[in-house]
């Protein structure tokens, strides 16, 4: 089962991936508001049949969660809206290796305080050299897409 979930996990960052490069041209006809719009919608009516047809749950148990949870539902529409708003500007790799290095920041201080009822994971020197690390990939990536810039802007 722990390959499945690895392959699972494995197919979701090809997913964002794709999403965000298809978003992220598509934002430059439509409007970066318009393109996330247009992914929350569609993706509502079709997790809509999906719940409808194989749903297993109590659909209306929202109601009956503390407000703090549903403001999940925000932090969904800000990610996508910045990377639309990101990618054209910056590249696919940059955005995506940036949302990491906020995931993996922010996720070690949920761990190391215990945060919304996690299981609490000291943060240790490892875990700051990781990030450091990340941090300069992304300053490595970052620099390239510059030159990359500028060496188009100049054969143009």
């Amino acid at each position: 089962m722990s390959i499945f979930i690895l392959i699972a996990s494995l197919i979701g960052g090809v997913l964002l991936s794709a999403q965000s490069s298809v978003n992220g041209s598509f934002s430059s006809k439509a409007g970066t508001l318009e393109s996330a719009f247009l992914t929350f919608i569609t993706g509502g009516m079709m997790l809509f049949i999906i719940v409808l047809f194989f749903g297993t749950g109590n659909f209306l148990s929202f109601l009956e969660a503390p407000g703090w949870q549903l403001s999940a539902v925000w932090f969904g529409v800000g990610y996508l809206f910045l990377t639309i708003l990101t990618v054209p500007k910056i590249g696919v790799i940059a955005a995506n290796l940036s949302a990491i290095i906020g995931q993996l920041s922010t996720g070690m201080l949920i761990d190391n305080f215990g945060w919304f009822g996690g299981m609490q994971i000291s943060f240790d020197l490892k875990r700051l050299l990781a990030l450091g690390l990340m941090l300069i990939a992304l300053w490595l990536i970052y620099q390239a897409n510059i030159k990359d810039r500028k060496q188009a802007l100049e054969a143009t």
